[in-house]
């Protein structure tokens, strides 16, 4: 039964609110830039285009890879001195290096500062720390859906927005804007979140992945997390390749490319509170089982179709079975570990994510290059197969599915 009066769980509805709202605003800022980015690289002095290209594919990364690399920290910090703290850190430093951005005089500025929102960002992963360990645990699940899917919005409309407002107003004024309502995140979460008192400092030190009794669950989240993100992001390097096979106009090829992936964005974005909904009631293990066995189904066709419209429905179908792993895998780990180390184990998780999203692209382009690009949806369709079998061995005997 949800106890909203128990301090635990009180304003978790506020406060899913507002980190729905901080986690979309952040990741659009971080992802904006796409449709521009070799336009601002130009802008800063590089000419060659081969040299344009590189340094915008490393200026784009750059904010990903440093943040790979300090989620553990930041949810270790966020178990030790509070899970507000951090989104506050989290807005504030995004909203300066955003803003900052737009300033830079050069392209080593550049990939610097976006370094720096990824060192100084992680908003996106601290609210599903707070989500996973201030909502009541019966609506965990549907409120780690919800967040998933204002993250998975901000993905989608990052871009957009990115191909609209530097026409408008100028690349650089787009980061100060990003940077601005980056700032008004800030001070709804400096004002408005409320988090539970903290337990003494005694209570919450001499945590540590030794500190889990069983660590199997949290192992396997960890590589659900890698692998539905590997699976996302293999087709990324194809897709406009394996479009172009597909279409008999080379004129409608990049429209579909770009709606192929939006669908798989689409179909999460819609499906993400409704699976958490149905993990709070049959469990999240069912759910990410039975969501790895679709997906791998659904692959398997991706890989035959003769229409380009028919490729972007399966990629549709594939977001909305895609869309409760992330709510499922942070409700698994948030139940299987204790308290003290829960933001420690969901900083692991986001890493893991992140070297998905590395892996994916690397591995997809290899196998579409030297083997077939239809062999890059069957490879894909064989570990989210083993993903789901290993899923079902590692649940622990007696829990709930």
């Amino acid at each position: 039964m949800t106890r909203d009066s128990d301090p635990d769980e009180a304003h978790w509805r506020r406060n899913l609110a507002v980190c729905v709202f901080g986690s979309f605003t952040t990741i659009v800022a971080m992802t904006l830039l796409l449709p521009f980015l070799p336009l601002y690289v130009e802008e800063l002095g590089v000419r060659d285009q081969a040299a344009i290209v590189q340094w915008s594919g490393v200026a784009f990364g750059a904010t990903f890879f440093s943040a790979a690399l300090v989620a553990p920290l930041w949810g270790r910090l966020a178990d030790l001195y509070g899970r507000k703290l951090m989104l506050i850190r989290a807005s504030l430093g995004m909203a300066v290096a955003m803003s900052l951005i737009g300033l830079a005089g050069n392209v080593w500025q550049l990939v610097g500062l976006r370094l720096l929102a990824g060192l100084l960002g992680g908003y996106a992963s601290g609210s599903t720390v707070l989500v996973a360990t201030q909502t009541p645990k019966d609506r965990s699940a549907w409120a780690l859906g919800t967040l998933a899917s204002g993250i998975m919005a901000g993905n989608l409309v990052g871009p957009l927005l990115g191909g609209v407002l530097p026409p408008l107003i100028g690349i650089r004024a787009t980061f100060f804007a990003a940077g601005a309502v980056i700032f008004v995140a800030f001070l709804a979460t400096l004002f408005l979140i409320r988090e539970a008192p903290r337990p003494p400092r005694s209570a919450r030190s001499g945590g540590g992945f030794a500190s889990i009794p069983d660590k199997r669950p949290a192992l396997a989240m960890l590589a659900t997390g890698m692998l539905l993100m590997l699976a996302v992001m293999s087709v990324e390097p194809i897709i406009t390749v394996y479009v172009a096979e597909l279409t008999p106009d080379p004129a409608r090829v990049t429209l579909v490319a770009g709606l192929a992936m939006s669908a798989t964005a689409l179909g999460s974005i819609l499906s993400a509170p409704r699976l958490g909904r149905l993990a709070d009631r049959i469990g999240p293990w069912t759910v990410i089982t039975g969501s790895l066995t679709v997906s791998a189904l659904l692959l398997v066709p991706q890989a035959l179709v003769t229409s380009e419209w028919a490729l972007v429905a399966l990629r549709f179908l594939m977001g909305l079975a895609l869309g409760g792993l992330l709510p499922c895998i942070a409700s698994v780990i948030r139940h299987s570990v204790p308290d003290r180390v829960a933001g420690t184990m969901l900083g692991y998780s986001t890493s893991s994510q992140y070297v998905g999203q590395v892996v994916g692209p690397l591995m997809g382009g290899f196998v579409g290059g030297h083997v077939g690009m239809r062999a890059v949806f069957l490879g894909t369709a064989v570990l989210m197969a083993l993903g789901a079998a290993g899923t079902a061995l590692a649940r622990p005997k007696g829990m709930r599915a």
